[in-house]
């Protein structure tokens, strides 16, 4: 059965043209792509940096427009927006096509920074911090879309491998390039670095980008504004929710209870809009298709274990190794380069396995290195947890990237916007609950083995904990010896949750995630059973 026959979804349907010869609309070598591919990596790079560049300016922003006790809204205010906006947006780049959405966020995002540039308060600056992730929504997903557009099944780890390693570049240097402008010239300027960059991504893709000519639908498209606003207000009630408990009030209080309780109503009326809706912006079938479901759950597991590495080790490697902050941060950092190498590797084993058991040999790998960051010895030597980050990396790097190549050939040109904001969106929301459920951890176990202790001059409550963590040199050297002996067995516990959270992705590859993924060819022909190897030329035994 052709692709387009039977799995629009609502979305127009490209169709042949003077540009499209392949029936899912899609050419087989798109022009000017070199381009178009370098406004991709600048684009990405936007997002990339943006999320991390903001931290090491925060004591600098603070001091100008004050508002310490809520600047930590300078991050969750970013997440939120990105986060429920990513269907939202795949879903209209499905009905409009990619160009007008990538060209929006990328002026929402611009926008943004201009605004955050010229914030005259923390609230100010907040608010406009939100309308930058409006545009990092339209830009995370429709990136990865269009680079799906752009390249074949066989070519798409090169251009994957490509983004990952723009992005973890970008989210390396962020810190450090916001340190520099922080103290050497203005806060307000790591806002205003974005403009060059964006203004070329910008010009690049209304220059270049040409997408198939697709024939008008015979009804003109609805946008399901009910459903978008359904989402958006779902979305953004549960992760206030989830950043804010256990933080700004305890998890058990009314604010947490009212919270979860008019998300859980909210999601209830609007599963209701959306199976009512002729054009849903989530349709159903992102769930009742099993390659689709079964990567979306195994990529929001991945987001659970990525906040041990990302939100814990830091800690851990100033308050346990008495690392500076610097050295701490290439601990971090070494993840990223093995996850690029292993991501562009990733096709090599997938052409001849498959992308299920590729997927599932580099979590078992994730499982296993996770399992041992706990059995590290106490207080360790640095190459110990270098060591697993350089080798978590590499596992990640062969579970992520067949996943999201492997849902984005199940699907057409029609289609492909929403699928892969749907993984995305999965991940995202997994790194939110687990910041929420691991923080409770920690902060159970700092709680427990302080409370306990005779050692005197330790501090009594979590607050407490915080600045002593700032300035451990200001306890006595036994007091000192015993809180970073705390830290240990609080990250220590995080990693055994990560671990958890692998176990959980694992089972969901080895007992959900189809044998072999249904591969939409490069002539339009959906593949009963096909997986890699019509795109590869290998056999795919996974």
């Amino acid at each position: 059965m052709g692709a387009r026959s039977s799995r629009n979804g609502g979305g127009a349907i490209p169709g042949p043209g003077p540009e499209a010869d392949r029936p899912d609309g899609t050419p087989p070598h798109p022009p000017g792509r070199r381009p178009v591919v370098a406004a991709l990596m600048l684009t990405m790079a936007l997002t990339a940096m943006d999320g991390t560049i903001v931290s090491t300016a925060v004591p600098q922003i603070v001091g100008d427009l004050g508002g310490f006790s809520v600047f930590s809204w300078l991050f969750s205010g970013y997440l939120l927006a990105v986060t429920v906006t990513l269907p939202v947006y795949g879903k209209l780049s499905d009905t409009f096509g990619r160009k007008p959405v990538l060209v929006a966020g990328i002026l929402f995002f611009l926008v943004g920074s201009v605004l955050c540039a010229a914030a005259w308060n923390m609230a100010a600056l907040i608010a406009f911090r939100v309308v930058q992730g409006l545009g990092g929504g339209a830009l995370q997903g429709t990136v990865q879309t269009i680079a799906a557009d752009l390249y074949p099944l066989k070519e798409r780890p090169k251009i994957q491998s490509k983004i990952s390693t723009v992005w973890a570049t970008s989210s390396v240097a962020g810190p450090a390039v916001g340190g520099l402008l922080a103290t050497y010239a203005d806060w307000r300027w790591i806002f205003l670095v974005n403009l060059p960059i964006g203004a070329l991504a910008l010009w690049l893709v209304v220059r270049n980008l040409r997408e198939p000519s697709r024939p008008r639908p015979a009804v003109r498209p609805r946008i399901d504004w009910a459903g978008a606003l359904g989402i958006f207000a779902t979305g953004a009630l549960l992760l206030t929710a989830l950043v804010q408990g256990g933080v700004a009030w305890a998890w058990s209080s009314v604010p947490s209870l009212c919270l979860f309780g008019a998300s859980a109503a909210l999601a209830a009326v609007t599963v209701v809009i959306e199976l009512r809706a002729a054009d849903p912006i989530v349709p159903g079938w992102v769930w009742q298709r099993r390659p689709i479901a079964s990567v979306n759950l195994a990529l929001g597991a991945m987001g659970l274990l990525m906040v041990a590495p990302t939100v814990f080790l830091p800690t851990y490697a100033q308050s346990v190794l008495g690392l500076g902050p610097t050295a701490a941060g290439f601990v971090l950092s070494v993840m990223t380069l093995s996850w690029p190498v292993a991501a562009a590797f990733s096709n090599r084993v997938y052409g001849r396995i498959g992308f299920r058991l590729t997927s599932v040999i580099g979590m078992s790998g994730a499982l296993l290195v996770l399992t041992a960051f706990p059995l590290l010895p106490y207080p360790g030597a640095v190459w110990q947890p270098v060591l697993i980050m350089l080798l978590l990396g590499a596992a990640l790097g062969l579970f992520q990237l067949p996943l999201i190549i492997a849902v984005q050939s199940t699907v057409g040109w029609a289609e492909r916007g929403t699928a892969t904001a749907s993984i995305l969106f999965c991940r995202q929301v997994g790194q939110s609950v687990g910041a929420a459920l691991f923080g409770a951890v920690a902060n159970a176990t700092l709680a427990s083995r302080l409370a306990g202790s005779p050692t005197p001059g330790l501090p009594g409550d979590l607050d407490g904990i915080a600045h002593a963590l700032e300035d451990p040199g200001a306890l006595a050297s036994g007091a000192a010896d015993q809180l970073r002996r705390a830290v240990d067995a609080a990250v220590d516990h995080v990693y055994v949750g990560a671990a958890v959270a692998a176990a959980l992705a694992l089972l969901v590859l080895l007992f959900l995630a189809p044998r072999r993924f249904p591969i939409v060819d490069e002539d339009g022909e959906t593949g009963a059973g096909a997986d890699a190897d019509r795109a590869t030329g290998e056999t795919a035994k996974g």
